[in-house]
């Protein structure tokens, strides 16, 4: 998989925090210090509409009352994405009993091979709480621009061996359906969990 180098996802992430910048000074903001970037008044992902493992259409209202951990990805990702679940599953461990109040959402940006059943099966395997949501090429365009999340096919050897480039941040939504916080991909578990007990 091409992906992005580590410097490169944190300048990616820090450009992003930027431009959040004028959206946040307009809003009243709550006295909390995440430890990722805080996007509290952005409005990111209001326009979420993935299908999950049982063919349902999900949005980010289904989810209301939990804090949800959004993360966009793919099941053949080799390195990037299996670490960021891992990464998602030790944070669950942390939370502890806290862990129920929290949903993990891996959106898939590469719908062609990720079937609701195949991205299932993968997100379970790492915990079974999680959720895989996927969705037709147009529904995925839509809910990436609403994240502003990047995502491109990346050509290989043969039209069937390509990969997808992705960003690899992490979304906090807090329990009201807003999101709040964006954590780098390189984030440790430990933080992603101080993070997340902030907005609970």
């Amino acid at each position: 998989m091409s992906v992005f180098s580590n410097k490169r996802r944190t300048l990616l992430t820090a450009a992003m925090a930027a431009g959040f910048a004028s959206a946040l000074s307009a809003c009243g903001k709550e006295d909390i210090a995440f430890i990722g970037s805080d996007i509290t008044g952005t409005k990111l992902g209001r326009e979420m509409a993935m299908v999950d493992g049982t063919g349902q259409v999900r949005t980010l209202a289904d989810y209301k009352g939990k804090v949800a951990v959004v993360f966009f990805g793919f099941t053949q990702c080799p390195d990037v994405c299996p670490t960021a679940m891992a990464e998602l599953s030790e944070t669950m461990e942390l939370l502890g009993e806290d862990a129920g109040k929290v949903q993990v959402l891996m959106i898939s940006v590469d719908p062609a091979r990720d079937t609701p059943e195949v991205l299932s099966a993968y997100v379970t395997a790492f915990h079974p709480s999680f959720v895989g949501l996927t969705g037709s090429p147009e529904q995925l365009s839509a809910t990436a621009k609403s994240f502003k999340a990047y995502y491109a096919k990346s050509p290989g050897a043969t039209p069937e061996q390509y990969s997808m480039d992705h960003a690899s941040s992490f979304y906090l939504i807090d329990p009201k359906g807003e999101a709040r916080v964006l954590v780098s991909g390189n984030a440790s578990a430990q933080d992603i969990a101080s993070d997340i007990r902030q907005l609970l």
